[in-house]
């Protein structure tokens, strides 16, 4: 007890001997983990936005007015069989045109017949299966299936461009949080190195007296993890603000359907705290090192 009690004082007096650098120190965290937590919040949602398009993409199979039942139904146990397939829909002709004319009155009102084809609706078990899935079909040359991309198509251009979104998403978001991580511990220990200079001489004779390294570093890291958890508590707050005040005018604006989200606050307000205490850490560890070299 006697050893925590005196990590504790110790910290507690570089902290209050040098509050212009331990603010310093705090304020780095705090704006390091509030852009975080908007880069996890931003970053999380535009990740569930783009797997919500790419379970979307579907390859479409057009039949000609001339095929037979036997051969939308042979077709039908055809597609369920191939690999990648998670769901084959059936839609007649009268349905299709029943669904076009709801989403389009103005161009289905007047029209004088039913100029839409019997048609599979095929559902990939990943959107990133769609034009292996789509080639495959248009392939086959399946009886009564109208020739062609006229008779098979998966908006070839526009999967494509979709899953080249989701992949750049993907990879932006990552490097935009390591490169944030790293940043926020380097600054963070380029302050605490301030600290830890003003006292190098008092460390110095601690080495000479027989101090280990442990016993030198227990107090900077601990204030490293008191500036740490600080920063990371106000950034928190801050979040909390700004989910209570600017999400509810900017939600409604946000497409995306009811399966888009974000990770949820806790989790994201869990996962500042802990990285906050981490980088304080880490950017106290990683500074002590140099002086501890006597």
């Amino acid at each position: 007890m006697n050893r925590v009690r005196l990590l504790f004082s110790e910290a507690w007096s570089s902290i209050s001997a040098n509050m212009s650098t331990t603010f310093a120190a705090t304020m780095t965290v705090l704006i390091g983990m509030f852009l975080l937590g908007l880069f996890i919040a931003l970053g999380t949602w535009v990740l569930s936005w783009s797997d919500h398009v790419k379970r979307e993409l579907q390859v479409n199979v057009y039949f000609v007015t001339t095929a037979t039942d036997a051969q939308e139904v042979a077709v039908g146990h055809k597609l369920q069989q191939l690999p990648h397939v998670k769901r084959v829909t059936f839609v007649s002709k009268e349905r299709a045109l029943a669904q076009q004319a709801k989403k389009y009155p103005q161009y289905y009102k007047d029209v004088p017949g039913n100029p839409l084809p019997d048609a599979y609706v095929v559902t990939p078990t990943k959107g990133e299966f769609t034009p292996q899935l789509g080639r495959t079909i248009l392939a086959a040359h399946y009886p009564g299936v109208e020739a062609g991309r006229q008779g098979v198509n998966w908006g070839s251009s526009t999967a494509k461009r979709v899953l080249t979104i989701a992949e750049v998403i993907s990879i932006s978001f990552l490097v935009a949080v390591v490169l944030l991580v790293i940043a926020s511990t380097l600054l963070i220990a380029n302050t605490i190195r301030l600290s830890i200079f003003a006292r190098r001489r008092e460390i110095e004779v601690m080495k000479l007296v027989g101090a280990t390294n442990w016993f030198i570093r227990g107090p900077f890291m601990l204030e490293g993890l008191i500036c740490g958890l600080g920063g990371a508590i106000a950034a928190v707050i801050l979040l909390v603000i700004g989910k209570e005040v600017a999400l509810p005018a900017v939600l409604p604006h946000l497409g995306g359907g009811s399966d888009v989200h974000a990770l949820s606050f806790g989790l994201n307000a869990l996962a500042l705290l802990a990285t906050g205490l981490l980088l304080g850490a880490a950017g106290s560890g990683l500074t002590m090192r140099r002086f501890l070299q006597v």
